[in-house]
């Protein structure tokens, strides 16, 4: 899977998955002795980094969390925890060598955004309801091993929200959790909590329980291969952070250009390209057919289209069926002959459009 950039901020929240290494068991101890030494590593590390904890589930082959970072630090943290859970499960399983597999997957969540004038926190409650009926999905629950969600051990459902605060660890965000669903801190609360998963459970299809749907944003879909689960402004509030990383010395893996964040964020960049063409260039609006409309041999579409070109790493078939260029190869074309072409040949408005964009 192509890697996309950890965006990393103060107060960020994230789903993070991990599975083992050829979805080998990361808990293997029959008596739950290597889910136990998971939570107290993940509690030792979030000691060290300020880690806060919504949700949690361990699943046998894989964990799901959903972290808030108050210091900006999932990279730093989550490093820490798998190397070091994965020390200590090869001494107390006597082996070596990698336990997890693929790079552990994060994907940043909208919290209290706001929804027609009014405070909505719809992406974080799919989250939580997703780790918690995770079981579901799975089968697990219910069986002839775990009847209902509270037999089921290895979840922040049985561990935390379901017991009162001094039965609790203290890096559990649970009051938090709770208050987004409208609920206290409390016995009653908490109960009205575990009913709504349990009859969530009952009514839905297992292999859905959980799973939700947005403005037409998929929640399986987005956290198999997306990059964040939120509204368009919380798109966009993460487009300038990546922003500010592409300008500085951020290192890019090789494939993050085929990433889904990439897309998004030359999307944007060619729509700011195109937008300010049109201001600079007296352009009547922007669309397809406004550029269709310029004489033929125009070179400020060209121009357009050069810029778009070397500023981002959309397909040229984007640049030619945007910009009214007909195919992707006429778009090469002319881009080309445009680079080459002597100053003297140009106008002073495309000799200065193409100064600005180098």
């Amino acid at each position: 899977m192509p890697r996309q950039v950890r965006i990393e901020f103060e107060g960020a929240i994230y789903h993070v998955m991990a599975r083992g290494n050829q979805r080998n068991r990361i808990f293997a101890s029959p008596d739950g002795g290597d889910e136990n030494l998971f939570l107290q590593t993940l509690g030792e590390c979030c000691e060290r980094t300020g880690f806060r904890i919504w949700a949690w589930v361990l699943m046998g082959n894989h964990y799901h969390l959903l972290v808030e970072t108050p210091s900006a630090n999932l990279v730093a943290g989550m490093a820490w925890l798998q190397n070091t859970y994965t020390r200590r499960f090869n001494s107390h399983h006597r082996q070596w060598g990698r336990l997890f597999g693929d790079r552990y997957k994060s994907v940043l969540i909208e919290s209290a955004g706001t929804r027609d004038g009014t405070i909505d926190d719809s992406y974080l409650q799919t989250l939580l309801d997703y780790i918690h009926l995770n079981p579901v999905r799975a089968g697990f629950v219910p069986s002839e091993s775990f009847n209902g969600l509270l037999d089921y051990p290895w979840s922040s459902l049985v561990q935390a929200y379901a017991v009162a605060p001094e039965a609790r660890v203290p890096w559990m965000a649970v009051a938090d959790g709770l208050s987004i669903f409208r609920c206290e801190d409390r016995a009653a609360d908490r109960r009205r909590f575990v009913e709504r998963l349990e009859s969530r459970m009952k009514s839905e299809a297992a292999e859905r329980c959980g799973l939700s749907e947005i403005d037409g944003q998929t929640l399986r879909s987005t956290l198999r291969k997306g990059w964040y689960w939120g509204g368009e402004s919380f798109k966009e509030t993460l487009l300038q952070k990546l922003d500010l990383l592409k300008a500085g010395t951020m290192p890019v893996a090789k494939d993050f250009r085929s990433s889904d964040q990439a897309r998004d964020h030359d999307l944007r960049g060619g729509e700011r390209i195109i937008s300010e063409a049109v201001e600079r260039f007296g352009l009547k609006g922007g669309r397809r057919e406004d550029f269709m409309d310029l004489p033929r041999g125009d070179l400020r579409r060209v121009a357009v289209a050069w810029a778009v070109y070397r500023h981002t790493s959309l397909r040229q078939s984007w640049i030619a069926d945007r910009l009214g260029l007909h195919s992707g190869d006429n778009v090469s074309a002319q881009v080309r002959k445009l680079s080459t072409r002597p100053a003297k040949e140009l106008s002073p408005e495309i000799r200065a459009w193409m100064k600005a964009f180098p």
